[in-house]
């Protein structure tokens, strides 16, 4: 490990979920969202990449015809106390049946226990799309169910579907995030049926529920690959929906009948089952 690691401080004036898919594409590395929003950590230089952002916040601008400005703050920490400070900062936090706590908190009984420690991978139960996935999942998966978590980051979402006895498949096109999944289901002491670093296009199997929390324009592209892996009157859990794109996404699976809305500030997760088969 270097000594030094550098820190890019985004903060976009506007329209944050479109910077937040412009990083998800263009970085090889993962970043943390805040509420301002993205702090970016690399043991290499990151001028390359601020500049990429200066360059992308300037084509949006042109694009929509509006003022969009985005700071950036550039800087160099050592490589020892990031991750401490982040660490402090994660509570463990109680979801329906779930309770998400980092190893060094203890279980807390009565309840479905998954421990997770922050790492680049996204989920740790805080954010509100994971933290509706979870409600959801708690509702809709069933022991015996076989489950798919597309685009699984922490595995999460994966291993409450396992707690709640489920057969779970999972994958995710960043190999950090099939890492740190792999390593969250052993210290939970769980396994995964299959795990693989690529697309769910990769799998042959059907299933009785598909999660996936991505953004908006993800779900409406797979859409297709969604429906053929699901099993007849199967359940989708979509979320990392803002609700501006929600009527976008619907529109992708007007076959299935809405079964649930779950909102939260400005982000929607659906539930959401073959018409006819409820």
């Amino acid at each position: 490990m270097q000594d030094y690691y550098y820190m890019l401080v985004v903060k976009p004036s506007s329209h944050h979920e479109l910077f937040s898919d412009f990083l998800v594409d263009a970085i090889p590395v993962g970043f943390e969202e805040t509420d301002e929003g993205f702090i970016i950590r690399s043991e290499e230089d990151l001028e390359t990449i601020s500049w990429g952002i200066e360059q992308f916040s300037e084509a949006l601008q042109r694009a929509l015809g509006e003022v969009v400005d985005v700071e950036l703050i550039l800087t160099k920490e050592k490589n020892d106390d990031w991750i401490a400070q982040y660490q402090q900062a994660i509570t463990p936090i109680e979801i329906g049946p779930f309770y998400i706590h980092p190893t060094w908190e203890e279980p807390k009984s009565g309840l479905l226990n998954i421990a997770i420690d922050p790492a680049l991978a996204f989920g740790t139960g805080h954010h509100p799309t994971t933290a509706s996935c979870l409600r959801a999942i708690a509702s809709s998966v069933h022991a015996g169910d076989e489950v798919m978590d597309v685009g699984c980051g922490s595995g999460i979402l994966a291993l409450a579907a396992m707690k709640k006895g489920a057969i779970v498949d999972a994958c995710d096109t960043d190999p950090i995030s099939v890492e740190n999944a792999r390593t969250n289901a052993e210290q939970n002491s769980l396994a995964y049926r299959r795990l693989w670093e690529g697309p769910i296009q990769e799998s042959e199997e059907k299933y009785d529920v598909i999660v996936a929390n991505i953004v908006a324009d993800v779900l409406v592209f797979i859409a297709s690959d969604l429906k053929k892996r699901l099993k007849e009157g199967g359940v989708l859990i979509l979320s990392g929906i803002m609700d501006k794109y929600e009527e976008k996404v619907l529109r992708a699976y007007r076959t299935f009948e809405l079964t649930e809305r779950i909102v939260e500030n400005e982000w929607v997760s659906l539930v959401l089952t073959e018409k006819g088969k409820i």
